[in-house]
């Protein structure tokens, strides 16, 4: 399939209530459609380190979004609170329509919160093929950390997601970071924030986008909450990177145990 329709919701999240999260997330989906629906992170609670909430691995929230999955037999992404034996994650979950689920660790835990104190790290990336096109999907502060984005031969992906709750103070960090990662890794890129205010009284803009492999809005959705749908083309991908093929002079590395010295 060349074209893909990309559809993501900007939304206040009730703290630390997922049953209030659930019914928005059913009343936001409404009768839209769309091929993937993105969810913020942490979307059933907020961004809260209260893993008493966390879900087991087939939890409310989870069930939920394998239903969406199949009544709009679409792929849902976003990530939940989720309890592994004695250790809480912040997980994304891929949820096909067939009932398949594919899951991702945030790999970057957010310190200025003491995430890393509740919640135990990811090791390794994910990335998922749907209707043709290849999907990688990261977790808010990750978009920090450019070499755990970097598309290489091995993570090679048309379209790059990140799901976050990217409060009001760095919100010009947000909207410069997320174009720098289209531009270097010449790729479709969507940041879904959320809107409103959270238990700990941070604020939140929104400012979810999806962008194109240069950079450039395809569809901002301003501080509106909602449910926002475009079209994105592999066809134009491949063109673009066909005709500026800089991804053929990316450097090649590794990351190595660092020796100090003096």
């Amino acid at each position: 399939m060349a074209a893909l329709r990309v559809g993501w919701l900007q939304m206040d999240l009730a703290w630390e209530s997922p049953a209030t999260n659930i019914a928005r997330v059913e009343a936001l989906l409404g009768a839209h459609r769309a091929d993937v629906w993105v969810l913020p992170e942490m979307w059933s609670t907020g961004f809260t380190m209260n893993t008493a909430l966390a879900e087991g691995e087939a939890g409310p929230a989870y069930r939920a979004m394998q239903r969406w999955a199949a009544e709009r037999q679409a792929l849902l992404i976003g990530s939940l609170q989720v309890r592994i034996g004695d250790k809480a994650r912040n997980r994304l979950y891929a949820v096909f329509p067939n009932g398949q689920v594919a899951s991702y660790d945030k790999r970057h835990l957010f310190r200025m919160a003491s995430e890393h104190a509740y919640y135990e790290a990811g090791t390794q990336r994910l990335l998922v093929e749907w209707q043709g096109w290849r999907i990688a999907p990261l977790i808010c502060y990750d978009l920090r950390f450019p070499v755990w984005s970097r598309r290489t031969p091995e993570y090679d992906y048309d379209l790059l997601i990140y799901v976050a709750n990217w409060p009001s103070a760095r919100h010009a960090h947000w909207t410069a970071l997320l174009p720098a990662r289209a531009i270097e890794n010449q790729a479709y890129t969507l940041g879904v924030n959320r809107i409103g205010t959270d238990g700990n009284r941070h604020t939140y803009a929104g400012g979810s986008v999806l962008l194109d492999p240069k950079g450039e809005v395809i569809l901002h959705a301003g501080s509106a909450e909602g449910a926002f749908v475009a079209t994105i083309d592999i066809e134009a991908l491949r063109t673009y990177r066909e005709r500026f093929p800089a991804w053929q002079d990316a450097d090649k590395f590794e990351i190595l145990p660092t020796t100090a010295w003096g």
